[in-house]
């Protein structure tokens, strides 16, 4: 085991491509080094130690940016390419129904929007802390642990103090703000500006997407679980489990949403669940219980209508159990009706979470999270320190409608005549009462 730790601890301090240590951009002025004339150009000798290529701090994080945007898009691209090798050359069929899905969504600029979105929301999770221009660990957890250079004006020299001290001198409170890209006192470069505490807003920003797209997937997926099952049991069994299924859904959809997300969070904050991933156990728990029934009105009627088509009558023929009539033969033909409305709730959830921590009532502080942000600028949107509510709340905005119109497109994709109007076909792909 000795050498698989040491190969362990050898691997974390092997600098990246994309790492802070391979692109630094946390460095101190160091002052006017030297003074020289070369023919008409007078040079200063200024400089930054610390940041890559000596660059200013600012710079030094666009390269960065620059670089891990760059990866993603040949990460993609690539994945594109071999796709397309893929279904030229190696795949057995000339055709199958997915490359007209495909060839659809590619003509629905719309949904390609709403594509760009979301790849460019799974970048920010996925390369988060190689983006943000310092961690959430020295920021914003334990930053009186941490210490900084940076170049006294006063004494005209390179002082120390600790990152909580500094972010303590660096709050946007409205009389005193770092407002977007800019540099506080002691030499930060902040692309969204600070928070009225001092913390770096783009670095809370980013380390909060990762925790709202994990509670909005595991909400998503288990809200999905549950509304796919209950769909095909209903369907399947009909009569008086249908009708028990019926009443409770729209008993649960017939309270108030939002107060009865308020109720649950506060009624299950004092148990173990908000312990659990800083509380975002507790809020995908939350929004399940209160989603399931939406979902599962919605893929009611397509997985009615796939249940009386002849090969599932064939298959009870055949004494199939229902569990295997379920998953083979009604599945597969509501898996895009899930993937349709999954993607639009994820939208919805993530505002949802952004809403509660506004009020105090979600991720447990100090994690990061959009509320939290938008919430803590409330105060001060019509000040110069408007940037920490306005400019998380586009990025829920955004990603919101990014969703929505992901959603869309894909819908169109799989059903070209779903927003046509046109006769229904006589088969499942209208989706019937969805």
């Amino acid at each position: 085991t000795e050498p698989l730790v040491g190969f362990e601890q050898a691997a974390t301090e092997v600098p990246r491509l994309l790492s802070r240590q391979t692109i630094p951009n946390a460095g101190y002025y160091s002052g006017a080094a030297e003074e020289w004339v070369v023919g008409p150009v007078y040079y200063d000798g200024t400089q930054w130690v610390g940041t890559f290529l000596g660059l200013e701090p600012a710079h030094a994080w666009a390269v960065r940016v620059v670089v891990v945007y760059a990866y993603a898009l040949t990460v993609i691209a690539w994945v594109w390419v071999g796709y397309r090798v893929y279904r030229r050359h190696y795949r057995v069929a000339d055709w199958t129904p997915r490359d007209d899905v495909i060839d659809r969504l590619r003509s629905h600029y719309w949904g390609l929007f709403g594509l760009v979105v979301v790849l460019l929301l799974l970048t920010t999770v996925l390369f988060g802390p190689a983006l943000a221009p310092t961690t959430n660990q020295v920021d914003n957890i334990d930053p009186y642990s941490y210490e900084i250079q940076y170049w006294d004006a006063e004494t005209e020299r390179v002082a120390t103090t600790t990152v909580g001290t500094a972010n303590g001198q660096s709050g946007s409170t409205g009389s005193e703000n770092v407002g977007p890209m800019s540099y506080d006192d002691f030499g930060r470069f902040h692309p969204f500006g600070t928070l009225p505490g001092g913390q770096d807003l783009f670095t809370f920003l980013m380390y909060g997407a990762r925790l709202s797209l994990v509670i909005g997937l595991v909400s998503v997926g288990l809200s999905t679980a549950i509304a796919a099952s209950l769909a095909m049991i209903s369907a399947y069994y009909k009569g008086r489990v249908d009708l028990g299924l019926v009443l409770l859904s729209d008993s649960i959809m017939a309270l108030p949403a939002l107060l009865v997300i308020i109720m649950l969070s506060v009624l299950l904050g004092g148990t173990w669940l908000a312990n659990v991933y800083d509380g975002g156990l507790l809020l995908a728990v939350v929004f399940v219980a209160t989603g399931w029934p939406g979902l599962w009105r919605a893929i009611r009627g397509p997985t009615f209508q796939t249940t009386e088509r002849e090969w599932v009558d064939a298959a009870r023929g055949f004494g199939h159990r229902p569990t295997t009539i379920m998953r083979k033969h009604v599945l597969p033909y509501v898996a895009g009706y899930l993937l349709v409305y999954g993607s639009m709730s994820l939208g919805g959830i993530i505002i949802g979470i952004a809403g509660l921590s506004s009020l105090g009532l979600g991720v447990n502080p100090p994690t990061p999270e959009w509320g939290r942000a938008i919430g803590a600028g409330q105060p001060y949107i019509g000040t110069p320190s408007w940037h920490i509510s306005i400019i998380p709340g586009i990025l829920v905005t955004v990603i919101v409608i990014g969703f929505n119109a992901l959603g869309d497109g894909i819908r169109d994709a799989i059903d070209p005549q779903s927003d046509t109007g046109a006769a229904d076909t006589g088969g499942v792909e209208r989706g019937g009462g969805a």
